[in-house]
C-alpha cells in the first residue's frame, strides 16, 4: 500500500486545507487515522479545522500558515517535506480560478493563479518525490502524493482559459510522474473532479454552480473520499462521477474545431453572459 499504515509518525501534509476539497480531504484522512499537517493562508481557519479534527478523532493536527504564491513561504513548506521524516503523504489541493475573458482579466490575478495552481504544485510535488523516494530507498517506507486537478484539464475552456490550462498542466505532469515512479514505493495520484460545492465559485465570482443542473454538481466530501481512496490504493488517476467521466472522455476525443465553439457558448451561459 502506497500510504503506510496510519499512526503518529504517518503525517500527511495537505495544502488548501482551510476550505473546500482540501479541508474535506483532511477530514477523510483523519477518519482513517492519519494525523495531518494543514497548510493554507488563513491560520484561523486552519486552527478551527485542527480543533475539529482533534474533537472527532483524538488526533493532533499541526498548522502551518503559508501563502503558496509567495516564493519564501513556498520554500518553507518545501523544506518541511525534506526535513520532517514523519511526512508520508502530500495532498496538493490549493488552487483557485479566475473567470472571464483574458482581455478583461486582472493580470495580477492570473499571475497568482499560475503561481498557486502550477508553480506551487510542481514545486511541492518535486520536493515530495525527492524526499519520499529517498526515504523509501533507505527504509522501505512508501509514500503517496495526491494532486487535485479538474475535468477542465481535458479541453481548452474559453472563459476560464488560464484555469483550465493550469489544470491541464497538473493532469499531464502528474500522470507522467506516476509512471516514472513505478517500482520506487512512491505513487502520485491525480484527482479530477467536476463542478463541486466549495468556496471556489465565490472566489471566482461565478454563479455557474447555481445555474448548472443539480446532478452535475458534486459534494466536496464525496470528491475528497474518492481522492483519498485512490491515493491509498496508489492509482494513477480518478474522476469521480459518471457525468464527469463522460465529460473528460469527450473532451479528449472531440475535435477542437467542433468542441471549442460549443464550450465557448456553454461557458458564456454558465457565466451569465449568454
Amino acid at each position: 500500500m502506497p500510504l503506510p499504515p496510519p499512526g503518529p509518525d504517518s503525517l500527511v501534509l495537505v495544502t488548501g486545507a482551510s476550505s473546500g476539497i482540501g479541508a474535506e480531504t483532511a477530514r477523510a484522512l483523519a477518519a482513517r487515522g492519519y494525523p495531518t499537517l494543514l497548510v493554507a493562508r488563513r491560520e484561523d481557519a486552519l486552527t478551527d479545522l485542527a480543533a475539529e479534527l482533534g474533537r472527532r478523532t483524538g488526533l493532533t493536527s499541526e498548522v502551518h500558515a503559508a501563502d503558496l504564491a509567495d516564493d519564501e513561504a513556498r520554500a518553507g513548506v518545501r523544506d518541511l517535506l525534506h526535513r520532517d521524516d514523519r511526512i508520508v503523504g502530500l495532498v496538493n489541493a490549493a488552487g483557485f480560478g479566475v473567470t472571464g475573458r483574458v482581455v478583461d482579466s486582472d493580470p495580477e490575478a492570473l499571475d497568482g493563479l499560475i503561481r498557486v495552481n502550477v508553480l506551487a504544485l510542481h514545486d511541492l510535488s518535486v520536493a515530495a518525490v525527492d524526499a519520499f523516494v529517498r526515504r523509501s530507498r533507505s527504509t522501505g517506507r512508501p509514500g503517496a502524493i495526491l494532486n487535485v486537478s479538474s475535468i477542465t484539464a481535458f479541453q481548452p475552456l474559453p472563459g476560464v482559459a488560464s484555469y483550465a490550462a493550469s489544470k491541464a498542466f497538473v493532469q499531464s505532469f502528474s500522470e507522467a510522474v506516476h509512471t516514472e515512479l513505478a517500482g520506487t514505493g512512491v505513487t502520485l495520484t491525480t484527482l479530477s473532479p467536476g463542478l463541486t460545492r466549495t468556496g471556489f465559485a465565490d472566489a471566482a465570482e461565478t454563479d455557474a454552480f447555481d445555474r448548472a443542473p443539480g446532478f452535475t454538481v458534486g459534494e466536496a466530501a464525496d470528491v475528497a473520499e474518492a481522492g483519498v481512496a485512490a491515493m491509498a490504493a496508489g492509482h494513477r488517476s480518478v474522476v469521480p462521477g459518471l457525468v464527469n467521466q463522460l465529460s473528460a472522455f469527450s473532451g479528449r476525443l472531440t475535435p477542437r474545431s467542433v468542441l471549442l465553439p460549443v464550450v465557448h457558448q456553454a461557458m458564456d451561459w454558465f457565466g451569465g453572459r449568454g
